[in-house]
Formats: structure tokens, C-alpha cells, sequence
């Protein structure tokens, strides 16, 4: 019985590493291809040779990761993956999907990418200076206008629900510059794909573990077929205590081996023997804040980083964390989160009983006229982590929290904060946080944090 369980075993694991390679050789495929080029799930099947399933499923992660783009009523595109750097740049395939357009011409331009918009609202000479190569006019039912944009090396986008002219469509096609047709108006267009941009900002910013991993290449670990006498090795040449364990043939990772794990072993045994397996992992797109919070919560130095297939891409250590939130706190905000927008009003008062002071404004309250639960709780938040920051010069990660609730806090009304440190150990935080508004006591929080040491 035991043998047949381990047949079965066997040839399920080998059923997922074929389905892996040929899931990984489709990815491989969709990125030698061209720019531009169309991707249609039975073509990628008959190309490889593999189901029509795997071929979906390979061509929604291709998307995942920005290699091509889903548009209604057009196809998936190859594009061009955009560096962190051009992250705010969109592409007018993205575009479409965002406004939920229809292309009317240029197909094959989809993928190029959006540098800045031009509202065409003004004389055609006057539109025209302003409208240049990698531009978007958003423009109305204006033929000539369409025309000379399409001449000057710039998208079109049709406002209103209007149809581009034969001949702007069929020079569309010859420039590959896409015209595109939205039945919304003008302001909501640019607001639309506004918005979009600053949301691409605010993604720039939230570091991900891709950004600072140590590559397989440069990584130590260990196979499952290696001897604890490897793990010695690499510990001198190292002085690290912590290596992921990978499948010799696979480079999947099966396990984390520590000095607990070969304190008092045989210098002969196996990695696979000893080791821990089930392992704690991130992917690339985790983010450095969780990360960190694995790494506090289970009290780890070192975390492997595994793509989709569970295949090691790299290692990241605590100190690569560290140095990342460090970072963070130093860069400037560019696309602000509703935290920015929050603690914006938050004034600091040194040397005062009540250190901090807040001024309620209309969007922070909730249908009522009252400050919203959210705000309420990020501004005891902030406050207690800056007073633990003040005393411990530590990261820190929040626990738990406990938030009464005592008497609404009108719109326009100016709210006292006052936290008091109750105890402060070498990995925990304890802060007590009394809100007062007009002299009166509103709220009160109790707050436990996890520091992480430097």
C-alpha cells in the first residue's frame, strides 16, 4: 500500500513540473515576441503544442506581469514592459481599458506608450502647436483635427461617442497610431486617465520585495541531496545560520535548514533528513512592509522569494528590509495615499501635554458630519507609533489595538491627541492614547506593537 501511495506520489509531482515547464515555455514564448504583436489562446496552443487551458492560464499570468493586455473587442497585445522607473507612463492599450473605449484605427499601435495628453479645446493652429509625437488629443467630432494629430505623430481619442472619418481610420492604420472612440465627455476622459496616472504613482512608491532580493544567482542555499557538512561551509563562508533547501532537479524549494535544525548531527546526514520543510516564503510582488511583518512575527532572519511554481528567485535577508523602510520613510510623496491626506492636518506641539493636533475637514467624516471611524484610527495610530519611533529609534509593527469610541467629533472641530508610553521592552511597545476635543475626553486606545530591532 505504502509503495502505491508513493507511485502516485511520484507521478503527480511529475504531472506539475510538466505542466510548470510548459507554462514557464509559454511565458518564454509570449516574451520573444514582438511588440505589438497579437496573442490569441488556440494560436499559443497549436504553436507549443498544449491544451487550450494551459495556454489561458499562461497568457492571464503573462498580463499579471505586464507582458501583454487584454482589450474588449480587439484582443490581447504584446507590450512593452515598463520599468519601475516608467511606471506612471500608461500605454493606449491601457487607456482603452480605462475609459472603456473602442478603436476605431491603428491597431497595431496599441502598445506604444502615452506621454503626455492634449485637450483639443481651442483653434486648430493653436492645437497644433501644442499637440506632438507620443501625445493623445482628446478631441471631438473635428476631422481635420484628427488628421493633422494623426500627421504629427499622436493618438486620438474621440470624445462624445462620435465615429472617426474612412480616411482618419485608414490613416491611422498606415501610421499604426490608434484612434479611439469614448462615449464620455472631455473633462471626465482627462479625469479618468488622471486618476489612473496618480494611482500609478502611488504603486511606484510601495517598494516590493523584486526591489531588493538577492538574485538566485548571487543566493547560497542548499539541495536536498547536500550534507549537513555543506550547510558548515557555507556557514563560515557566510556567517549566516539560515539557507532554503531546493530540489536538485526542480530548483523548488522544499525546505529551510538552521543551526537548530543540524545542532548535534552527523556531518554525513542529509540536508533532507534534517531540515525544515513547509518553509515560510514571499513572492516578488509581496511587499517590503509585509515582509517585514513575517519576519517579526516568526522571529526570522532570512526569507525565501519563490515564484508561482514554488522555483527559488532569490533570498531576502532582514538587513535588505531594514535599510528598505528606511528608504521609504526618507522619499518624498508624489501620488498621496488617504494617509498622506490624513496626517497632512496633523500639527505637532513640542514640549506640550497634548503633542498633537488635528483639524476635522469635510472629507474626513463620515454621512453623519462626524470624523470617520477610519481617519479616527489612523490618527491614533500615527500618533503612538511617533511617540514609540521618539523613545525606541526602532521600526515597529502593530499587534493589536483597542479603540473606544466615547463622543462623536463634529466636522471643524479641532481634536487634542495625547499618547503616554505605559511599557517599552527590547521587542514590545505598549502606548495609551486619550483624544480630547474642546477639553472634553472623545476617544481612547490602547495599542501593542512589535519592535524590530536595527
Amino acid at each position: 500500500m505504502r509503495i502505491i501511495k508513493k507511485r502516485i506520489h511520484d507521478r503527480i509531482e511529475r504531472e506539475e513540473q510538466t505542466v510548470a515547464t510548459k507554462h514557464e515555455q509559454i511565458l518564454l514564448h509570449i516574451e520573444s515576441l514582438p511588440v505589438g504583436n497579437k496573442i490569441s489562446v488556440r494560436q499559443v496552443a497549436k504553436t507549443l503544442d498544449v491544451s487550450e487551458g494551459t495556454a489561458y492560464r499562461a497568457i492571464k499570468e503573462a498580463e499579471n506581469q505586464g507582458l501583454v493586455s487584454t482589450i474588449e473587442r480587439v484582443g490581447t497585445i504584446r507590450i512593452e514592459k515598463k520599468k519601475k522607473e516608467n511606471f506612471e507612463r500608461l500605454t493606449f492599450a491601457e487607456v482603452v481599458n480605462i475609459i472603456d473605449g473602442q478603436v476605431m484605427g491603428g491597431r497595431t499601435g496599441l502598445h506604444k506608450t502615452l506621454n503626455k495628453f492634449v485637450i483639443g479645446a481651442m483653434k486648430l493652429e493653436a492645437m497644433m502647436r501644442y499637440t506632438e509625437a507620443g501625445n493623445l488629443l482628446i478631441v471631438g467630432n473635428r476631422t481635420r483635427a484628427h488628421e493633422l494629430a494623426l500627421q504629427a505623430g499622436a493618438a486620438v481619442l474621440i470624445t462624445g461617442g462620435f465615429d472617426a472619418d474612412e480616411s482618419v481610420k485608414k490613416l491611422a492604420d498606415e501610421l499604426e497610431l490608434p484612434v479611439i472612440s469614448t462615449s464620455y465627455d472631455t473633462f471626465t476622459v482627462a479625469a479618468m486617465i488622471n486618476r489612473a496616472i496618480y494611482d500609478q504613482l502611488i504603486k511606484k512608491e510601495i517598494v516590493l520585495v523584486e526591489d531588493i532580493l538577492i538574485p538566485f544567482e548571487h543566493a547560497h542555499y542548499l539541495t536536498s541531496k547536500d550534507k549537513v557538512e555543506h550547510w558548515s561551509r557555507l556557514n563560515d563562508a557566510t556567517e549566516h545560520s539560515r539557507f532554503p533547501v531546493v530540489d536538485q532537479n526542480t530548483l523548488k524549494v522544499v525546505g529551510m535548514v538552521t543551526s537548530k535544525d543540524i545542532l548535534g548531527e552527523d556531518q554525513n546526514e542529509l540536508i533532507d533528513r534534517v531540515m525544515t520543510r513547509s518553509p515560510l516564503t514571499v513572492s516578488i510582488k509581496t511587499s517590503v512592509a509585509s515582509a517585514a511583518h513575517i519576519m517579526i512575527w516568526e522571529g526570522i532572519e532570512l526569507l525565501p522569494v519563490v515564484n508561482e511554481h514554488y522555483h527559488l528567485e532569490g533570498v531576502i535577508s532582514r538587513q535588505d528590509v531594514l535599510k528598505a523602510l528606511q528608504m521609504i520613510q526618507r522619499q518624498p510623496q508624489i501620488g498621496e495615499t488617504i494617509d498622506d491626506i490624513v496626517f497632512k492636518e496633523m500639527t505637532v506641539y513640542k514640549n506640550s501635554d497634548k503633542p498633537y493636533r488635528f483639524h476635522v475637514t469635510p472629507q474626513m467624516t463620515n454621512q453623519l458630519g462626524a470624523i470617520s471611524y477610519g481617519v479616527f484610527t489612523s490618527l491614533v495610530t500615527e500618533a503612538a507609533n511617533r511617540t514609540l519611533k521618539d523613545f525606541k529609534r526602532s521600526d515597529l509593527v502593530i499587534e493589536n489595538i483597542t479603540i473606544y469610541f466615547i463622543k462623536p467629533v463634529q466636522m471643524e472641530s479641532t481634536i487634542e491627541i495625547c499618547p503616554k508610553l505605559l511599557d517599552v521592552g527590547r521587542k514590545f511597545g505598549k502606548v495609551d492614547v486619550e483624544v480630547f476635543s474642546e477639553g472634553n475626553l472623545v476617544g481612547k486606545a490602547m495599542m501593542m506593537c512589535q519592535l524590530l530591532d536595527r
